[in-house]
């Protein structure tokens, strides 16, 4: 009966080490595996623009003398583009950024106008944000930016 009872026991033991070990090991969910979920708060701010990459393109640095901004303020975002400026909303849902859907330009004719429409062609639409000590990175299918915090 001893031998009995002490074998149960063995197998008890087993079945809760086994169980205990099979729940310990997790996989990483979605969330974790995209990243951080972002504020508005996070953004707020002025950010002045560093480079583009069109999808497929080599990078360019913002063109010299111009001025590319992007504030984010009271749930609105504006950008100065060289001599225009847009406006309209935006909103954040984790780590996707939404500029728009419709963002309202003035159409001066900057000398800097193809580096312009590539610009707000990046900017408009979904893409991924990232925020790095003072650096901002919005990335989606049309290309990336990268700006710095004023």
């Amino acid at each position: 009966m001893n031998q009995l009872l002490f074998s149960f026991s063995i197998l008890v033991l087993v079945a809760v080490l086994t169980a205990a070990c099979a729940q310990s090991v997790t996989s990483p969910t979605a969330a974790q595996v995209a990243g951080p979920a972002y504020t508005t708060a996070q953004l707020e701010g002025t950010w002045t623009l560093a480079w583009i990459e069109r999808a497929g393109e080599a990078k360019q640095n913002r063109p010299f003398d111009a001025t590319y901004t992007l504030s984010f303020n009271d749930g609105r975002l504006s950008t100065r583009v060289d001599c225009n400026s847009c406006g309209g909303s935006f909103s954040v849902n984790g780590t996707t950024l939404t500029a728009g859907p419709n963002l309202a330009c003035t159409r001066a004719a900057c000398p800097t106008q193809a580096f312009e429409n590539a610009y707000t062609a990046i900017l408009s639409g979904d893409s991924n944000v990232v925020v790095t000590g003072s650096t901002l990175t919005l990335s989606s299918s049309r290309g990336a930016m990268q700006f710095v915090r004023n």
